[in-house]
């Protein structure tokens, strides 16, 4: 049976609309496709027509669900395209311990950061049910915020076992929800304890591991971490052609701490995204602009950190690298769940505009995960993955901070959640 939904009287439906599935470089970013008091119509799940409200009123009077955006605007849901959202315990403590000094590499050399987690983590999934359940609650959290597609990785397993049951985790995930959900083998996230002085066995591992994940159709990436402390290129490039081989698609993370060669990897392998990038050489921004390589910005990582070192957004958007936003959600480096937080931060530290960040944290997150042509913009024919804003234009989203803005979200056509406590049937006209 059809359902219409129709959403009316937006004072800014921000469509980010016309980049055909691609990413948007350059001036394009500031471009939103913004119809003022604009509607939306929706069938059966995907967006049928768009226009003047007006219009598109009196074309689908007959609508089922009708809802009044007056003074509000319209959004493509936001998707975070870069998560670590399973994991066990949280860290707290080495929060404190960077408010005294000591540095993330610091902290992870004398055995705590990722290897504190992947203890807990692996002590969680004894009972991967509690995991799943958290995981869970991370998620709708997530979809409050705005967020209606994530991408999630392991990496805090470190061994088959583990990491196995990690992507069992996020398979479970996919089915327990409204928000989509892209997973991502990242077995060469760090070097678990037990291979300290084995590297080259641990890289054999990684190896191996690709073939389960391939067999079990259980990942649609594989991420390398190429960092100092972590892998260097050669050994991301050994791990990333092979996952190539299996029929993984890639990504990296890159540039975190230093740059150690992982954005040429990552170019020369056809990675989908670079992550990271707060070091990265002209060099480095001309190869990722060249492959149209989308560079995907973390802002919170530096901010969480207290680094105060950013990616440097206006020089890869002025070299035409196509850049996206996200989280990082994890609990060592970033624990937040807000992509609202992100485009704050992208506007107050990377000094992107509010159009350049929306367009990065929908759009162009959206073709970090390949799905560009099915989300991320609010254009006929695609999934209707939309939110409303309880702001009167869009350059308010950034220029708010710390409080939730969003009043409805609507995922694949249906009313998920409400500020107003609405159901489907609430808002029948």
């Amino acid at each position: 049976m059809t359902s219409t939904l129709l959403i009316r009287n937006a004072s800014e439906l921000v469509t980010v609309r016309g980049a055909g599935g691609s990413p948007r470089t350059g001036t394009e970013m500031d471009d939103l496709g913004i119809i003022k008091n604009g509607a939306a119509a929706i069938e059966d799940g995907r967006i049928v027509a768009l226009g003047q409200s007006d219009e598109i009123a009196a074309r689908f009077s007959w609508a089922d669900t009708v809802i009044d955006a007056t003074n509000k605007v319209v959004l493509p849901g936001f998707v975070d395209c870069h998560t670590h959202l399973v994991f066990g315990g949280s860290r707290e403590d080495e929060f404190v311990q960077k408010i005294q000094g000591r540095s993330y590499l610091e902290i992870l050399n004398s055995g705590g950061g990722i290897l504190s987690t992947v203890d807990r983590t692996r002590q969680a999934l004894v009972c991967p049910e509690a995991l799943l359940e958290r995981a869970h609650g991370f998620l709708g959290t997530m979809l409050a915020f705005g967020t209606t597609t994530v991408e999630i990785k392991t990496g805090y397993g470190l061994s088959q076992e583990s990491e196995l049951g990690m992507l069992k985790v996020i398979a479970r995930l996919k089915d327990s929800g409204p928000v989509d959900i892209v997973s991502t083998f990242l077995g060469a996230h760090a070097l678990p304890g037990e291979y300290r002085d084995r590297r080259d066995d641990y890289v054999r591992l990684v190896l191996g591991m690709l073939e389960t994940v391939k067999t079990g159709s259980l990942a649609e990436y594989c991420d390398v971490f190429v960092e100092q402390g972590a892998f260097d290129a050669s050994e991301a490039r050994t791990i990333l052609a092979k996952a190539r081989e299996h029929g993984l698609k890639l990504k990296l993370h890159a540039g975190e701490f230093s740059d150690i060669g992982g954005v040429e990897v990552g170019v020369e392998l056809g990675a989908t995204s670079i992550d990271h990038l707060e070091h990265i050489s002209d060099r480095g921004m001309a190869l990722m602009a060249d492959k149209r390589t989308v560079g995907v910005l973390l802002p919170g990582v530096p901010f969480h950190l207290m680094t105060d070192r950013y990616a440097p957004a206006r020089k890869l958007i002025a070299a035409g690298v196509p850049i996206a936003l996200a989280t990082d959600f994890n609990p060592g480096s970033c624990p937040t769940l807000s992509m609202q937080s992100i485009i704050a931060l992208a506007c107050r530290q990377l000094k992107m505009t509010p159009a350049e960040a929306i367009s990065a944290a929908t759009i162009n997150a959206a073709c970090a995960l390949d799905r560009g042509n099915e989300v991320g913009s609010i254009e006929v024919g695609k999934k209707a993955d939309i939110i409303i804003m309880d702001i009167p234009n869009h350059r308010q989203l950034p220029y708010w901070f710390g409080i939730n803005l969003v009043d409805t979200v609507v995922k694949k056509g249906v009313i998920v959640r409400s500020t107003n406590g609405y159901t489907d049937e609430a808002l029948l006209t």
